[in-house]
Parts: structure tokens; sequence; C-alpha cells
């Protein structure tokens, strides 16, 4: 095998579409500053217990491990950001009350989570932590919407569901072994007839709900269909409640529901959203309610957050025109120097054409060439 070849779903990022991504993460990090949001820069490496602390075995499945040369320890190399973000907001800050925070980093799978997706996705992400309120998962999910919006994401589209909606229809009976996450894969898939069989010996009720959420999805008439068709629990009560109301909160949007969608089902407890895009093959954000992710911390407090890949966010956008740029001579008088230092100093792009290689620039687009006229040295358009 050649030295350069790359392994399977990982890829280096060329001039073009590089710059595309560091404009976005500039675009996305401003974004949620103007909501507040603090920047962290957790580490890319971290002790293997604290990294997957309560985070699930889909986590540790898709966390690449090795071992500390220093301490002998096991060491991880993080698949998701947030179990690090919940861990600072738990010891490191500690803040009595609100905290928001925010981050954009690279994380590794060892896995890629699509066909094509890379395993080494550009993670953006913003958290709140602190608030139980409707209040906090309005904000984040309003957030997300105006991420997509800053980065000219056409006509996003939000689909809706709730964690404890399941929660509630499972609760009381007992389940052994993998049977849950059987229940769960059966439900996301909208396989009934593997549902009816993991379900055949529930309780009547629990069976009935389960059965049903396999058909609720849709429009704002799913969650008038639920009301009649799940059990009048006060957690399902709670949630067709809540999800009405952020509905309704979101002018101009369009809102679909999934009652039935359990992506991340041990990670969630509430509210979760997806958010899609023409073009993309999957969500392009992923969120909702996680309050007891800072529980294995020490901390547990309320907590919603959604993230994304600004890899993947590039995939759905048109290319980026290329940057305005002034072409100039290679600074071998002083006037000249100057002259360059002064348009840099200003913002301007400045390309200095080396001795023989007067037209090589890919990346650039140069519309303007610096050139000496009655001693001065200007600006002019090429």
């Amino acid at each position: 095998m050649s030295a350069w070849v790359l392994p399977d779903h990982i890829a280096d990022v060329l001039p073009s579409e590089a710059r595309h991504i560091e404009e976005l993460r500039r675009n996305l990090l401003d974004t949620a500053r103007c909501y507040g949001y603090e920047l962290v820069m957790p580490p890319l490496l971290e002790h293997l217990e604290s990294l997957l602390t309560g985070a699930g075995a889909a986590l540790d499945l898709q966390t690449f491990k090795l071992v500390d040369q220093l301490s002998g320890r096991m060491m991880g190399l993080r698949a998701d950001s947030t179990p690090q973000v919940a861990r600072i907001d738990a010891h490191l800050l500690n803040r009595p009350g609100v905290t928001r925070l925010c981050y954009c980093g690279p994380v590794l799978h060892t896995r890629p989570g699509a066909p094509h997706a890379s395993r080494e996705p550009l993670q953006f992400g913003a958290e709140i932590y602190g608030h139980a309120g409707l209040e906090a998962d309005l904000e984040i999910l309003t957030l997300a919407l105006d991420c997509l919006k800053v980065v000219k994401v056409a006509s996003p589209s939000v689909d809706l569901a709730d964690a404890r909606i399941v929660h509630a229809l499972l609760k009381g009976v007992p389940l052994q072994g993998v049977q849950a996450e059987q229940i769960y894969a059966a439900l996301a898939a909208k396989d009934a007839s593997e549902l009816a069989v993991l379900t055949k010996s529930f309780p009547a009720p629990s069976r009935q709900g389960l059965l049903a959420l396999m058909q609720l999805y849709g429009d704002e008439k799913v969650l008038l269909e639920a009301e009649k068709a799940l059990q009048p629990l006060p957690a399902v009560r709670e949630a067709l409640s809540n999800l009405k109301w952020l509905a309704g909160q979101l002018d101009g949007a369009k809102v679909s529901f999934d009652l039935a969608d359990l992506r991340g089902y041990a990670y969630y407890t509430g509210t979760r959203f997806s958010i899609y895009a023409a073009g993309a093959s999957d969500a392009l954000v992923r969120g909702g309610r996680y309050d007891e992710v800072g529980a294995v911390f020490g901390r547990n407090r309320p907590a919603a957050g959604f993230s994304l890949d600004v890899k993947a966010l590039v995939g759905v956008l048109p290319a980026r025109p290329l940057r305005a740029a002034i072409r100039a001579p290679w600074p071998d008088a002083a006037d000249l120097a100057r002259a360059i230092t002064s348009l840099r100093a200003q913002g301007e792009t400045v390309v200095c054409a080396l001795p023989g290689h007067e037209s090589e620039v890919d990346e650039f687009h140069c519309d303007r060439e610096l050139i000496s006229r009655s001693g001065q040295w200007t600006v002019t358009p090429i």
C-alpha cells in the first residue's frame, strides 16, 4: 500500500473546502456568542473512564482506545464533546446559575455514521445548563436554526420527538438483557412485526401504545392522534403538550413529528429534535434535552444542547467564490514592501508573485494588481 493512502473514511481537506469550513466555523461560533454562549476547548484525549462515564454502549463502540505511555492507563480519543462539556460545567466552572457553553473541534469515530460520512467530523455544538423549563429547549432549538440561517442553509425542516413517551410506556414493564435495545431498534426502523414479537408478553396498554407509535409521524395532527392512541399517563401528556408548545414558537419553520424516533434513546431525557435540509442524506443537526448528562460527574442538573458536523454542512452548501486578492510584484524595493504591508494591514489579501512564477495563484481571485505609476504604487483593476 502506498504511504500516502489514508484510512477509509479519513480524508485531507484541500484549500477551497478548508477555507469554506473555517469560514463556517467562525460564522457558527459568532452566532453562538451573540446568544451569550462561551467558548470552551476540551482536550481531544482523556482517560477512558472519564470520557465514557455514563455515555452508553454506542459511544463506547465509537471510541478509539489506546494506552497512555506516561501513566499506563487507558485513554480514549473523544467521539463526542458533550460529556466533556458536562464535566467542565460540573467541576471546572461549577456555577450556581445558568451556564451557556459552545465548542468546535474534531472528534474521531471508529466507524462512519453513514455510508459516505467522515470518521473525523468537525463537531460544533452549544449547550445550556441549569434551567429545566421549556425556555431552554426553545433557545437551543432557535440557536440551531439561526446557525443554519447564518450559513445560508435553505429551507431547513425540524423534526420533533420526546424520549419520555417511550420511557413512560415501558415504565413497570420487566425488560431482560438487550430486550430494551431491540425494542428501540424496532421502533426506530418502524418494524411492526418485530415489535409485535418483542412485546407479546407486555401488558396490553404498553404493547398497544408502543405499536401505535409506529404510525405517529407527520404534521401537527400527529399530536392529536397521539392523545387518542396513547395511555393518558402524566409523562405522555406533558411530552405532547411540550411538543405542541415548541412547534408553536417556531414561526416560519417547517415542523414535523416522529414519536417513534429513538436515536440517542440512552442519552436524551426529554424533547429531542433533528433538523434536515435539501441535499443532506441525514439530519444536519441533532439535539434536545439530556438532564442526566452531568450526574456521573456529581452534578445532576438540567441540560439541553445540539451538535452538527461542519464538514457535512459544507456538503449541502454551494461552493464559495474565490477570495478577492491583489497581485503584486516580488517586494525587492523598500517602497513596494511598505505599500504591500499597508494593504495587508487594511485587511487586503496581497499575493506576491515569486520570480518566474507570475501567474501561479489557484485559491485566490486576483482581480486587482499593484503597479507603479509616476513613482507611486497604486492598486488597479485587472
